[in-house]
């Protein structure tokens, strides 16, 4: 495939292994993602895939395996390097993780103050900017509560964002979202990847995956047991990931009886 010449790995995950108590969520997970790639991390519940993603900056602690983030093992690094790692590092939790008591604004701008140098000014005029892009302009006073839960991600996505971050991990960010909301977070990965940002997407939204990502794994039974492009998805009759997305079809037509 041309796509991955000349390539450059920002991300490898090695023998990946991953308990809790009694039970072994990730057994031998190996995958790699390239600079400025999307890639799409599928999976029924329980599978762990959120686990992965919390990992790589350090939120859970891994049995054994290894971490590579831009080609510096992490898997052992205490809380302050740790802290380097989540600058560059951007995750974009599944309820959009606000400060309840803090504004919109506040919320954006808490990250820039932690993390930059930036006058007020500055951070002003990056978070109305920011806002803007997620068509969020005017709700800058408002505080979570107050908005939809599509809004929440969307700000939630915005904060995760604002710093520039080389790398976003984005945990089921279009999930329980109506169309509207899902193709703004289609929209904004799409944008991000043209500037090169590197992403993995964990997520139950086939649509939004093949939409979005450069290249879809399966994750099942502690392991990346498949990997394909959309394209190859698309033209596949049945396979891992096929069945899989026949079966989420399946019971969204339960849920709709």
């Amino acid at each position: 495939n041309p796509f991955y010449l000349g390539k450059m790995e920002l991300i490898r995950i090695d023998n990946l292994c991953k308990r809790f108590g009694s039970k072994t969520v990730h057994e031998d997970v190996s995958f790699s993602v390239n600079k400025g790639e999307c890639i799409g991390l599928l999976g029924g519940s329980g599978t762990g895939k959120s686990v992965i993603l919390r990992s790589m900056i350090g939120l859970e602690k891994i049995d054994s395996g290894q971490i590579t983030i831009e080609g510096i093992v992490i898997t052992n690094f205490n809380e302050r390097e740790l802290l380097d790692v989540r600058r560059r590092v951007a995750y974009a939790f599944q309820g959009g993780a606000l400060f309840d008591s803090m504004t919109v604004f506040d919320n954006l701008a808490y990250t820039l103050r932690e993390h930059t140098t930036l006058s007020e000014p500055e951070i002003y005029k990056k978070v109305i900017k920011t806002l803007g892009d997620f068509d969020l302009k005017g709700n800058e006073a408002l505080l979570p509560a107050s908005l939809s839960g599509g809004m929440q991600k969307r700000v939630g996505l915005a904060r995760a964002i604002i710093s520039e971050p080389d790398i976003i991990l984005y945990d089921e960010p279009t999930a329980g979202l109506d169309p509207y909301n899902t193709r703004v977070i289609q929209d904004t990965i799409l944008r991000l990847k043209a500037t090169g940002v590197t992403s993995i997407l964990v997520t139950h939204d086939m649509p939004s995956a093949l939409a979005v990502c450069d290249r879809i794994m399966m994750l099942m039974d502690g392991r990346i047991v498949a990997t394909a492009t959309p394209a190859e998805v698309h033209s596949q009759s049945s396979g891992v990931i096929k069945n899989f997305m026949a079966g989420l079809h399946q019971n969204r037509q339960k849920d709709r009886r």
